[in-house]
């Protein structure tokens, strides 16, 4: 079995860890907040550090909120970077900028260590029945490695180039999930509108060609109103923020993400950044003064 380290236990992290701990290794822990009671009694290693957990580990998994949390948690007092020797393997699992990932990379190869950047897709479902995919840019023999704990936490587990390039590949599915959550709410809320019971026209399109995982989880929270973060608004705010920064420095146009953006900018401004990233119906509904809803 191996050492492994994990920073960052958050709705995401928490249900990762667990996968590896069930699956025998000695995993060492650290979180902003508290270890979880269930990871510890599970068998996994409370630490005071990321640099304890990278002392004691020899592959350290990171799953963080944002491109400053890595680069605090990496080279900060006490952070990876400190307890780091060579031959190690940091794998930062978090969403983050493709230009700074490369940047983290060299740091980090440079103190005779691998880097992979492997983002995933699945939200708290997928990391919790251990089916998410998972983006990984990197050396092949760094990926080889850990690969087979990566099929601890996924399923669809793809290497799809050098570093930074598991980071792009997150960036253009937030695009993707952003877009689809827009129009499944634009087409929801037309139903409503005219008068349609959106539960049944869900129904009917989910056995045409506008089926989508999409529909089926999403549209089934707008429907039934649970927005409950699976993955925060804010979260996905900052992934498109990512794409349109990075259209910026391509020289690109993304007019369809910078509309997504600026209805999770609506919905960020009536207090629901913490609600799930499906809710942005509700700037939708804002603006059409409707909410979906069934007849009466």
């Amino acid at each position: 079995m191996s050492k492994l380290g994990f920073i960052g236990l958050g709705i995401m992290g928490n249900p990762m860890a667990a996968h590896l701990v069930k699956a025998g290794h000695e995993v060492f822990l650290t979180t902003l907040g508290l270890v979880s009671k269930e990871l510890t009694d599970a068998g996994g290693v409370d630490c005071v550090s990321s640099q304890e957990v990278t002392q004691r580990a020899d592959i350290i998994f990171l799953m963080l909120p944002d491109t400053p949390d890595v680069a605090k948690v990496l080279f900060g007092d006490n952070g990876v970077a400190s307890g780091l020797s060579a031959g190690k393997t940091v794998v930062d699992m978090s969403s983050i900028s493709p230009m700074d990932t490369k940047v983290f990379a060299q740091r980090i190869n440079a103190l005779g260590c691998d880097y992979l950047d492997a983002p995933v897709s699945g939200g708290e479902v997928g990391a919790k029945a251990a089916s998410l995919t998972i983006m990984v840019g990197g050396p092949q023999a760094a990926f080889d490695l850990v690969k087979p704990l990566f099929e601890l936490m996924g399923k669809n587990i793809t290497l799809v180039g050098g570093n930074g390039d598991g980071q792009t590949c997150k960036v253009a599915n937030q695009i993707i999930v952003a877009l689809n959550i827009a129009a499944v709410g634009e087409a929801l809320l037309f139903a409503s509108k005219a008068g349609a019971d959106p539960a049944k026209v869900r129904q009917a399109l989910m056995g045409g060609f506008a089926s989508s995982r999409i529909l089926e989880v999403h549209g089934e929270r707008m429907i039934k109103r649970t927005f409950d973060p699976g993955f925060r608004i804010k979260l996905h705010q900052k992934d498109l923020g990512l794409a349109l920064q990075g259209a910026r420095e391509l020289g690109l146009a993304l007019p369809q993400t910078a509309g997504a953006a600026q209805l999770m900018q609506v919905c960020a401004a009536n207090g629901m950044a913490d609600l799930d990233h499906s809710a942005l119906v509700k700037a939708l509904e804002l603006m059409g003064n409707h909410e979906v809803a069934s007849p009466k």
